[in-house]
């Protein structure tokens, strides 16, 4: 079976495991060490003002929204993402106002959300699908005449650019996901990157939430200011960071030639287009008939995915507002393998499998 994805790891990333094992000092919600140089290297490496490193990127979006105060005030985000992305508004009191998503590149459509921000309107949460970039200039310049604040899903978007600045530089405040079928992969973890004009002042409130709330800590001595969580980052997963960032670039490139030949060689679908800015987390193809289409792959030893099911058709969120594009895409969407373990034996037949299937 070629799976649909794979991470990618060495003996360097093992040995960076077996050295902090070894150490015995695995976790500290004072995030030294691994986690702090971790910290440092993404903050360089995306060119934002401040980073704070957190064991997930629904912890990532939780706390980032968190510091924003949205209680009771709306979040537009698009609904063609992991449920993550909305419960992590909802976790905060926040209201998700639902916006439909460009029919080209499955992002926030920019027509509809300007249609929807109120005056109850506090954040933009676009996402970044697949890893295409989400067009966050001009978002921010929405989000800059309405004073609303932008928090960028980016958990598919490590290494994706945007006007040439790594995402992670634009917005407020930037969350990702460096879970294990990630671009860059861990065990488990997140990030977020901070720009906002009070970066140093949220980034120690951050530091402070990620670990239960707790401040002025001097020994063993500690203060707790507010209501935190226990969302920091363990020392094994920014051990293996630090080896996965180092290959990041590279590792994305394979990935960008493997969706320039889906893009030339698979005929009849419509499918993400093609640009050298996208890190191609995923590709995502649209088809007819797609249980038939997905049973089929499998049968030709393929894994496939659905990425995603709507969250406002969910039971939870479900809403008598209309999305058209999203429902639409909704029904049709499938993702196939596109990751740097795959051979040049594996894209052709999957290219020869999908024009089959589909012709």
């Amino acid at each position: 079976m070629i799976k649909l994805f794979s991470p990618v790891f060495n003996e360097l990333e093992i040995q960076s495991a077996k050295n902090t094992i070894k150490s015995g000092f695995w976790a500290s919600g004072q995030g030294v060490r691994n986690v702090l140089k971790f910290e440092k290297k993404f903050e360089k490496y995306t060119n934002s003002q401040e980073c704070v490193a957190v064991d997930s990127g629904t912890a990532a979006l939780h706390l980032a929204l968190n510091v924003l105060d949205i209680n009771k005030k709306e979040v537009l985000v698009p609904t063609l993402t992991f449920v993550s992305t909305i419960h992590a508004i909802k976790y905060n009191g926040g209201i998700p106002v639902f916006v439909d998503i460009s029919p080209n590149t499955l992002c926030i459509d920019l027509i509809d959300l300007q249609k929807k921000i109120t005056k109850k309107s506090k954040v933009i949460l676009p996402v970044h699908f697949g890893g295409y970039p989400s067009n966050i200039n001009e978002i921010n310049k929405i989000a800059k005449k309405k004073s609303l604040n932008v928090v960028e899903d980016a958990a598919h978007a490590c290494g994706t650019t945007e006007n040439n600045q790594k995402v992670g530089s634009h917005s407020d405040f930037v969350c990702f996901s460096f879970h294990p079928v990630k671009n860059l992969a861990m065990p488990k973890g997140g990030a977020i990157c901070i720009n906002h004009k009070k970066a140093k002042m949220f980034k120690t409130k951050l530091n402070s939430l990620r670990w239960c709330g707790i401040s002025n800590r001097k020994g063993v001595f500690y203060d707790i200011s507010e209501l935190g969580f226990n969302y920091y980052m363990d020392e094994i997963s920014a051990g293996i960071g630090l080896e996965q960032l180092k290959k990041l670039d590279k590792l994305n490139k394979k990935r960008f030639s493997i969706a320039k030949r889906y893009n030339t060689e698979i005929k009849n679908v419509k499918k993400i287009p093609l640009n050298k800015d996208c890190n191609y987390h995923l590709y995502w193809i649209l088809v007819k008939n797609r249980d038939e289409f997905m049973k089929k792959m499998e049968q030709n030893k393929i894994e496939t995915g659905i990425h995603y099911t709507p969250v406002n058709s969910m039971s939870f969120y479900k809403s008598s507002k209309k999305l058209p594009i999203t429902s639409k895409i909704g029904k049709e969407i499938v993702t196939i393998p596109i990751h740097p373990n795959l051979t040049n034996k594996q894209i052709s037949h999957i290219i020869k499998t999908v024009n089959k299937l589909t012709n």
